[in-house]
């Protein structure tokens, strides 16, 4: 019996051991909904334990999810980022999780031609994101598609879209060509903001940019509406028609009232109106006007530009807009 007893111990120190691992290590969960967790830049499996019981998603102490990770989990780093952990998943898959899978990726964009004030409010209106959301300097911010975490202040997203901008300009100017008008970067920045507003047509960028760059290097003023609006709106659309004391206002961006760039960019402008500014097409187009198709009709003389204006007019009494 002594012996049969003896041999039992062993037996049932197994059974206990496999159970305790069942239920601490590789046995469901004690979570009943999803569970986030935000794991930061560099953090240990020690750090995570301490989330882990925190959120009450891992059964019993942080200092057991150490051990067993320690004994049994894979020796890959933990991922930083943001993860959702499914109702009921064990220990060991939470540990595969924060080590293997993919963390949840959190977008912003920003298209092309959305002003600074408009960025703001963008930002501002995500609720994931901490802190104030700060106004950028208009053209500082590159349009795209940002990644960002949970948690993440909207500064640090500002900084990271206008880091973006930096490059970009960066690299397009070191190939910039020699009927580039414009003679730095910043120059750049502006022009490419008023090509951006001028045309919704990706084709008609650097036919844009020529129009300007031609008047610019001809000292004749740009005459471009959205250096009307700007001042008035700070990117906003202006919901009427332009006002005549509007046009004759001088207040530093109005290209209508002195020739040559505006003080500063009239919106954000994308990488394509960048380059289109920094190699405009060969045209040796003076003027501009609507086409009727979302397009323009471009002229290199003032006879041509009247008779595309004739045409622009036409249309829109056709349409009942004059």
């Amino acid at each position: 019996m002594m012996r049969r007893l003896l041999l039992f111990v062993p037996v049932l120190a197994v059974m206990v051991a496999a159970g305790l691992f069942w239920v601490w290590w590789a046995g469901p969960g004690p979570t009943r909904a999803p569970t986030t967790i935000v794991v930061p830049q560099g953090a240990s499996v020690a750090r995570v334990a301490d989330q882990l019981q925190a959120a009450h998603a891992i059964r019993g102490s942080a200092a057991a999810f150490r051990g067993f990770a320690r004994v049994l989990g894979a020796r890959d780093p933990i991922q930083a980022g943001e993860f959702q952990i499914p109702a009921g998943m064990s220990a060991s898959g939470i540990l595969d999780l924060l080590q293997h899978g993919r963390p949840i990726q959190r977008l912003v964009t920003i298209p092309e031609g959305l002003p600074s004030v408009l960025v703001q409010e963008r930002l501002a209106r995500i609720p994931f994101l901490n802190g104030p959301a700060p106004l950028p300097a208009e053209g500082s911010v590159l349009p795209d598609t940002y990644t960002y975490q949970r948690g993440e202040t909207r500064a640090a997203v500002v900084a990271r879209m206008q880091a973006a901008m930096r490059r970009e300009l960066a690299r397009l100017w070191a190939s910039r060509r020699s009927t580039a008008v414009v003679t730095t970067p910043e120059q750049a920045v502006i022009l490419a903001s008023i090509v951006e507003k001028e045309t919704g047509k990706p084709a008609e960028r650097r036919l844009v940019a020529a129009v300007y760059s031609n008047r610019l290097r001809q000292g004749i003023r740009l005459d471009a509406d959205p250096t009307v609006i700007y001042p008035v709106t700070r990117g906003r659309p202006l919901g009427r028609r332009i006002l005549q004391s509007e046009l004759r206002a001088d207040n530093g961006y109005n290209t209508y009232a002195r020739a040559g760039l505006p003080q500063g960019p009239i919106t954000n402008p994308g990488r394509e109106s960048i380059a289109a500014a920094l190699d405009p097409a060969p045209s040796g187009a003076l003027y501009m006007v609507a086409d009727g198709t979302g397009g323009h009709a471009f002229a290199e003389t003032l006879a041509e530009h009247n008779a595309n204006v004739a045409r622009w007019y036409a249309i829109r009494r056709a349409r009942g807009e004059m």
